[in-house]
């Protein structure tokens, strides 16, 4: 495939330009009347090939805004892109393919796919981009906007099935638990994919992602369940942490001599006082521990 990069076409300044073309239509009338007056056919050799010329010279007018371009082919020949914004001339023989080269908002349909565990999850991204080389744009794909849409939705694709929707270990990277990972993840990935059409993405960030409908409420459950488990673990690492710097305290500033007995009591109504989800209620030991 033959490689085509974008360039700068020749122009000219639009009003100069005109200016010109006024000054050739006021000769044309006064050659016009100059051969009327003087009924001399040879001004007409000159007058008829002047005014077609006149004729292809106004088309080749072209308005450029800010953030716009004009991609010029010559008989079939890339020969230029207008790039700065003004009133310029061209080539009134080049067809002019606009590309703007402003700011765009792909926002991807909800699309349902399985995740790296096989969970089907719902799942859409915004991708913010923008044309940077217009060539390309125009050459080397067949339409550059919709080759943007695809290219998106099979990256999106591509990504949900590389990750996890959740996972219990903050190490480990997901959907869900690690975004702004996954948003790189996804402009690097649609970069590589879009860089042949002369289009940068700017951002890419996950817009949607829940799990399919038909296992919400099993997934819901089972994250409820592993949210309580992990809680119950912190909760009895801090029991267990606390009763151990009792102990430590007690032993240090010989405030109580406890036997293994005694500590093992005690460790027992710590644990009960701290773990336990209902108040506890206090119980008052008038005699001893072994009575």
């Amino acid at each position: 495939m033959e490689k085509i990069n974008e360039k700068s076409a020749n122009k000219l300044n639009g009003f100069l330009m005109l200016f010109i073309l006024l000054l050739l239509i006021a000769l044309e009338i006064y050659l016009l009347i100059l051969g009327i007056r003087t009924d001399n056919s040879q001004i007409l050799w000159i007058f008829f090939p002047l005014l077609v010329v006149l004729f292809l010279a106004t088309s080749g007018f072209v308005v450029v805004q800010p953030n716009d371009s004009r991609v010029l082919i010559l008989f079939g020949k890339y020969i230029g892109t207008v790039r700065e914004s003004g009133f310029w001339w061209i080539n009134p023989f080049t067809v002019r393919k606009k590309v703007s080269l402003r700011i765009r908002n792909f926002n991807s349909q909800k699309i349902k796919v399985n995740d790296l565990h096989g969970n089907p999850i719902e799942i859409g991204a915004v991708i913010v981009w923008r044309v940077t080389d217009s060539a390309k744009a125009v050459f080397d794909v067949e339409n550059y906007e919709q080759f943007v849409d695809i290219q998106s939705e099979t990256a999106i694709r591509s990504l949900a099935s590389e990750f996890p929707y959740d996972v219990s270990e903050d190490d480990k990277a997901s959907l869900r638990g690690s975004p702004q990972e996954i948003a790189e993840n996804l402009k690097n990935t649609l970069q590589s994919r879009l860089e042949v059409a002369g289009v940068d993405v700017l951002e890419a960030r996950i817009s949607h992602l829940a799990y399919a409908p038909e296992i919400a409420q099993a997934m819901l459950r089972r994250q409820q369940a592993q949210a309580i488990i992990a809680a119950r673990t912190k909760i009895v690492e801090g029991a267990v942490g606390m009763v151990e710097m009792a102990l430590h305290a007690l032993s240090e500033q010989n405030i109580v001599k406890l036997d293994e007995d005694k500590k093992a009591t005690m460790v027992n109504n710590l644990m009960v006082a701290l773990v336990s989800e209902t108040e506890v209620q206090p119980v008052i030991n008038t005699g001893t521990l072994y009575q």
